[in-house]
C-alpha cells in the first residue's frame, strides 16, 4: 500500500515537472518575419524598435542598437556593460536576465534532483519495510509449523504407546532387556 502511495506521489510530481516544462517551452504568438534591415539602422531610435529583431542588441549608455555578438555566448563588456545592455524585453537588464535564467533553471533543476532522490528513496524504504514485513512472517510461519509437528508427533507417540500397552508391547523404558530375563 504504502509503495503505491509512494509511486503516486511520483507520478504525479513528474506529471508537474513535464506540465512546467511544456508551459516553459509553449512557444509565443507566431514572430512576424524578421526585418532585414541591419541592426546599426535603429541606433538613436527606441529601445522597441531596435529590440524587434532577435539578432540585435540595444546598449542604453549610448542609445545605440548593435549585431548580438553569437560567436560569444555573452556580449564583452567592450561592446557594453551587462547592466546596460538589453536583450528580448527593453524593461530588463541582461545581467539580470542571465540570473533570471540561471535561478529558473536551477530551480528546475533541483527539483527534479529531489524528486528523484525522493522517489528513489520512498521506493528503497517501502521495498525494505515490506521485505522485513515478509521475513517476519516467514518466521513466524516456520514457527508455527514446527510447533503444529511437534504436536502432531507427540500425538503420535501416545496413540503409538497406547496401542503397545493394548497389546503388551510396552516395555519398562528403564530395563528394556526384561521381558527377555524370564525366559
Amino acid at each position: 500500500m504504502e509503495e503505491m502511495r509512494a509511486q503516486h506521489h511520483c507520478a504525479r510530481a513528474l506529471l508537474l515537472l513535464l506540465g512546467l516544462a511544456m508551459v516553459a517551452s509553449q512557444t509565443s504568438p507566431p514572430v512576424p518575419a524578421p526585418i532585414t534591415r541591419p541592426c546599426s539602422f535603429y541606433s538613436g531610435k527606441s529601445c522597441e524598435e531596435c529590440l524587434r529583431n532577435v539578432s540585435c542588441l540595444w546598449c542604453l549608455t549610448n542609445n545605440t542598437c548593435l549585431e548580438y555578438p553569437v560567436r560569444s555566448i555573452l556580449p564583452p563588456p567592450s561592446l557594453c556593460a551587462m547592466s546596460a545592455a538589453r536583450w528580448g524585453a527593453c524593461w530588463i537588464n541582461f545581467e539580470a536576465l542571465i540570473i533570471a535564467m540561471a535561478v529558473v533553471a536551477g530551480v528546475m533543476l533541483l527539483a527534479v534532483i529531489i524528486c528523484c532522490c525522493y522517489c528513489c528513496y520512498c521506493r528503497k524504504s517501502s521495498s525494505s519495510r515490506l521485505l522485513e514485513a515478509e521475513e517476519e512472517n516467514l518466521i513466524r510461519e516456520r514457527e508455527k509449523r514446527k510447533q503444529e509437528s511437534l504436536q502432531r508427533k507427540n500425538e503420535r507417540t501416545i496413540k503409538h504407546n497406547e496401542i503397545r500397552k493394548k497389546y503388551g508391547l510396552l516395555q519398562d523404558m528403564d530395563h528394556p532387556y526384561s521381558k527377555f530375563d524370564n525366559e
